[in-house]
């Protein structure tokens, strides 16, 4: 098939499924949103905790490594017996994917700010808390925001596997154009998708500069 039929099939399937595009894309955002949430709240929370407790780093890292080599359908697999079929599993699962890429960003982040800077801050009789959020996240954001930024995107094309265990989202396009061979119905659930992933890394861009130092952009 030629190209021009593709985009024929694109066109006509636009027009006749965009109430339905709209609705799978609203579905693909919210998935991603609660998973990112979540994500973020615990990965950044664990990567302190490792900066503290060094002796958790192998362990937690690992464990956290060894979730990103599970095929995406494998961990949603493994979910269903606990969550059941359907959105509470696609978010455990996106959830679970995202932290790798936050905590060991988060990690390298606080280890990488200059001793110095530490010692000068202890010097100001600053404690411990103080440190952590008025130094070391702060010098730190841009490198997070770098590990939030993959994992959003990262999310957003696993999320199309959500149509498997029908939790909606743009994967029902993707997977419907697969099974009835009709290539426009894959683009008009791919298109969106990667639109989406373009929009959240301008969007945390826009945030990781806002948020990060003057000092330091």
């Amino acid at each position: 098939m030629n190209n021009l039929n593709i985009w024929q099939q694109l066109v006509e399937q636009t027009k006749l499924r965009w109430p339905e595009v709209l609705e799978a894309t609203s579905i693909h955002i919210q998935l991603v949103f609660f998973s990112m949430i979540l994500a973020v709240l615990i990965a950044v929370t664990l990567g302190i905790v490792i900066t503290r407790v060094p002796k958790l780093k192998t362990g937690v890292l690992g464990a956290a490594g060894i979730m990103q080599t599970i095929p995406s359908l494998a961990v949603l697999g493994f979910m269903i017996p606990i969550f059941g079929i359907g959105v509470k599993t696609a978010i455990a699962a996106l959830f679970l994917y995202s932290l790798l890429p936050i905590m060991r960003n988060t990690y390298t982040g606080i280890k990488d700010v200059d001793p110095a800077t530490i010692e000068a801050a202890k010097g100001m009789g600053m404690t411990s808390m103080q440190i952590l959020f008025k130094v070391e996240l702060p010098l730190a954001i841009p490198i997070i925001m770098a590990g939030i930024r993959t994992a959003a995107v990262i999310n957003v094309g696993n999320a199309t596997l959500a149509a498997f265990i029908g939790a909606g989202g743009l994967g029902d396009f993707i997977f419907l154009g697969i099974t009835r061979g009709i290539d426009g119905l894959i683009l008009l659930g791919a298109i969106p998708a990667a639109i989406l992933a373009i929009a959240l890394e301008t969007f945390f861009s826009a945030v990781e500069r806002w948020t990060t130092p003057k000092g330091l952009r």
